[in-house]
């Protein structure tokens, strides 16, 4: 019951950070060393990717409609668009994807600690307060249909930043997104829809590397967290 209440706690901070540009990995790791998880280490590895499931399906929840390029209340011009969008989150995924398959084990072994979180939000607090100092121009950008190809790729290469622990995905991408032109807004929408690919990827190829061998108490666990990381993300 005492890892239940934990992984509930640890859902909470779920889903409140996924949607901020604090980085939820980066305080998940803090909060692990405050209340850590009566759990393996290859438990764990797992439990912090997989726990923003929750959290992403929050977002394919909310925006199901207009990301659903099936639906019968859309027109055909406006289901091309949607397929649009598909495309644009396809391209801008793909340097993560990539880089994120070649870097993983290398990035658990030598930065997922908690030295590396504290430096990296000390930076990119530092960089977001420059940019809302300094950006005075109007967007060029101010809807995700407006997005170009070659602005999408500029995107998902800012988003390769995030696999350092500490660095938001959310804020590594909206930042990048301003700077290339992007409306707040703009550039907030993108960066959810991205991480609906990005992230089933993460947890997939984190789940198969912990071999789904978990005990009744883990699976308990996780479940709870990504259910309530849900519950929370639709608030936040």
């Amino acid at each position: 019951m005492l890892e239940i209440l934990k992984a509930i706690l640890y859902g909470i901070v779920e889903g409140i950070t996924e949607w901020l540009p604090i980085s939820s990995t980066g305080h998940l790791i803090l909060l692990k060393e405050l209340l850590p998880l009566s759990v393996t280490d290859e438990f764990w590895t797992m439990f912090e990717v997989v726990i923003q499931l929750g959290a992403i399906c929050a977002v394919i929840f909310l925006f199901f409609h207009k990301l659903n390029p099936f639906s019968p209340q859309k027109t055909a011009l406006e289901k091309r668009k949607t397929w649009d969008l598909w495309g644009h989150v396809v391209v801008a995924v793909i340097p993560a994807g990539v880089l994120g398959v070649l870097l993983d084990d290398w990035l658990d072994a030598h930065l997922y600690n908690y030295i590396t979180v504290a430096i990296t939000l000390i930076l990119y607090g530092v960089a977001f307060l420059f940019l809302e100092r300094n950006q005075r121009s109007q967007p060029s950008i101010r809807r995700t249909s407006e997005i170009s190809w070659s602005v999408a790729v500029y995107i998902g290469l800012f988003q390769c930043l995030s696999m350092i622990p500490g660095t938001s995905r959310s804020g590594a991408t909206i930042l990048g997104a301003m700077l290339l032109g992007l409306s707040r807004s703009a550039a907030a929408e993108f960066s959810f829809f991205l991480a609906i690919p990005v992230m089933l990827g993460a947890s997939f190829l984190r789940l198969l590397k912990a071999g789904f061998a978990f005990s009744g108490a883990e699976w308990a666990v996780l479940l709870t967290g990504a259910a309530v990381a849900f519950l929370v993300s639709l608030f936040a």
